[in-house]
């Protein structure tokens, strides 16, 4: 009997052949890998790593990274890659960003509402606060445990307090423990006479903040504002003071506890007090035990009448760090400005002076044990009293005693346990457990169909800063740009790298170094962060013999980015860690021995933590959690 199929029939079963084919080719893939929908990027995924790594299918796959796959589906990855491809991805970055699991900012549009009345916020976050406490007579308005926790808390302030009189604004514990933290004051108590503005605990523990205070307080009469344990402990950011005080009379700034403990922060001073009258300026305890603090002061009190600055304890017990001071009190009458304590790092910094109270009337400039490594240009050459000033020897010598204590050196910028030696790694070490948590936002890999169809170049910073978003100094814009930038900088002595947006670039550059016959390795959990662990059985991978690796690390960018690099000389272990008491065991940990410092900057942290120089002793240090290293199969 003759049988007749019709067309559709036919297209309906070679549809059915190929979703077969297509699933078996992604069979052996482990347990815990099955591919789903054989369409989507995770499902492609799966199927590269399989034809790359012939040992996949016997290897277990990171669980972690895998969990980090695009989250997209077949038909929103092909729809998304199409609109990248036309240049329209601007015009749905909401739906994009949800979709793709991408680090996005809201758009907070502006808001024309007003505010009579005294506001109490509490447990409260992203928000435009534009116009609060205009025109207002007395009052308070309260700010506390704002954005407490919350990852990505964008918040703007515009013409807040603006011509108010007596009018108070209170900060306190506002947004602690955030990430990537992005908050405008522009236009704030601008014109306002007599008030407070109170910043207290404001910003404690935060990774990578971006805080922009522009025309802050200018043309304010007596109205004093104080920074109290202000950013204190927070990790990499920035803070931008432009024309703060500008013009104002008789407004006293009171910086206290600012930046203390922090870690890379850069603070912009630019106008601060310009041609103001009777300004009272203390910087207390500014940048205190910080690592790498980078201050810039630019006409600063320029013009001013009767302005009177104080600096005790700046950058006293910091980590080198460098401080400009451009312009500052240039053209001004009867400045005071004192320096006391400032500057003597722990490591040697770097001051400049440029125009320091050029052309100035009546002035008062006094350094008082101020630290070493200045220069001084075009300075005022009146009114300035240099008393104990430290030279480079006595400063070294000072240092290198206090920093040597049983032959170990004492920083409290390193957490103990971060770096250590390759003798700790043996069984029954008790060593502390740095904390290895992953303090990044959460974010996707990117599927190759959209990622190649988007711009990776600081070249491009402003087609990115249109696709995302991104206004002029804004978190988003900062974060890329140093993404960018430190995955363009050429690479170091031996060192191979490339920053990759999808696994199947880090695959790809993980076999171009070490071959097909790789595994990707990390810490097993965070367990014991923080605390004591005992070393038990310790595994060296190939034989504990010198060999290459592959070590990848998370950047911060709207898509999750990884830095990874190649260095040679390396020896890597695998380690069961204990609870010391119990001796139960706790997590199996991933560790990386660099067998050659030799090309490592003499402040890098293993060295101020560990004591030696560059080329000196090897260096080992824990795989982070979400971080990874790829090396030969054992």
């Amino acid at each position: 009997m003759q049988v007749h199929i019709n067309s559709v029939d036919l297209l309906c079963f070679l549809l059915l052949l190929l979703l077969l084919s297509v699933g078996l080719a992604g069979a052996g893939a482990g347990a815990g890998d099955s591919p789903g929908n054989p369409f989507t990027p995770r499902a492609s995924l799966l199927r590269y790593w399989n034809k790359e790594i012939p040992n996949a299918a016997a290897l277990p796959k990171p669980a972690f990274l895998l969990s980090k796959a695009s989250p997209l589906d077949a038909v929103d990855a092909a729809a998304f890659a199409k609109l990248a491809a036309r240049g329209s991805l601007p015009d749905h970055l909401p739906a994009f960003c949800a979709a793709a699991g991408l680090l996005c900012f809201p758009d907070l549009s502006p808001s024309l509402e007003k505010h009579p009345t005294d506001s109490d916020f509490a447990v409260y976050s992203n928000k435009n606060f534009s116009n609060y406490g205009n025109d207002r007579l007395g009052g308070l308005d309260s700010f506390k445990n704002y954005s407490d926790g919350e990852n990505v808390p964008i918040d703007t302030f515009r013409r807040y307090s603006h011509d108010s009189s007596g009018h108070g604004d209170r900060f306190a514990n506002y947004g602690p423990e955030g990430n990537v933290v992005d908050q405008s004051f522009s236009s704030y108590g601008g014109g306002a006479t007599g008030g407070t503005g109170e910043f207290k605990n404001y910003n404690p523990d935060v990774n990578v903040p971006n805080l922009n205070f522009n025309n802050y307080g200018s043309d304010a009469n007596g109205r004093a504002q104080t920074f109290t344990a202000y950013t204190d402990e927070t990790n990499a950011g920035a803070e931008s003071f432009s024309s703060y005080g500008k013009s104002g009379n008789g407004a006293p700034n009171k910086f206290a506890g600012y930046a203390s403990d922090s870690n890379v922060i850069t603070s912009d001073f630019n106008g601060y007090g310009q041609g103001g009258n009777g300004a009272n300026d203390t910087f207390a305890n500014y940048g205190k035990d910080g690592n790498v603090p980078e201050n810039n002061f630019k006409n600063y009190g320029d013009g001013g009448n009767g302005i009177s600055d104080g600096f005790a304890n700046y950058r006293d017990q910091s980590n080198v760090g460098d401080d400009s001071f451009q312009s500052y009190a240039k053209n001004s009458n009867s400045a005071k400005v004192h320096f006391a304590n400032y500057g003597k790092s722990f490591n040697e910094g770097t001051d400049k002076f440029s125009g320091y109270g050029q052309g100035a009337k009546g002035q008062e400039v006094e350094f008082k044990t101020y630290g070493v490594n200045n220069t001084f240009k075009d300075y005022g050459k009146t009114g300035i009293r240099f008393a104990q000033y430290a030279n480079a020897t006595g400063v070294a010598a000072a240092a290198a005693a206090a920093a040597m204590v049983s032959g170990r050196a004492v920083n409290r910028w390193v957490e103990p346990g971060k770096f250590f030696r390759e003798s700790m790694l043996k069984k029954g070490t008790v060593m502390p457990m740095p904390d290895i948590r992953d303090k990044m936002p959460k974010r996707s890999f990117l599927p190759r169909s959209i990622l190649s169809k988007l711009p990776f170049s600081t070249s491009k910073l402003a087609e990115l800063k249109r696709i995302f978003h991104a206004g002029d100094n804004s978190s988003m814009e900062v974060m890329m740009a140093n993404a960018l930038a430190e995955c363009e900088r050429a690479p170091s002595a031996g060192e191979t790298k490339r920053c990759v947006g999808s696994i199947e670039d880090m695959i790809d550059f993980a076999t171009s170094v070490l071959g097909h016959d790789v595994v990707a390795r990390s810490t097993e959990s965070t367990a014991g962060s923080k605390h004591d662990v005992l070393v038990g059985a310790v595994h060296g991978i190939n034989g504990g013999e010198v060999t290459k690796s592959v070590s990848c690390h998370q950047s911060l960018f709207p898509y999750l980015l990884y830095y990874c690099h190649s260095v040679p000389k390396v020896r890597v272990y695998e380690a069961d860690l204990l609870d010391p008491k119990t001796k139960v065991k706790v997590n199996h940990g991933v560790a990386i021995c660099h067998v050659d410092t030799s090309a490592w900057s003499a402040t890098h942290g293993a060295f101020l933590a560990l004591g030696s120089r560059p080329g000196m002793i090897e260096v080992c240090h824990w795989i982070f959690e979400n971080d990874l290293t790829w090396a030969t199969a054992d």
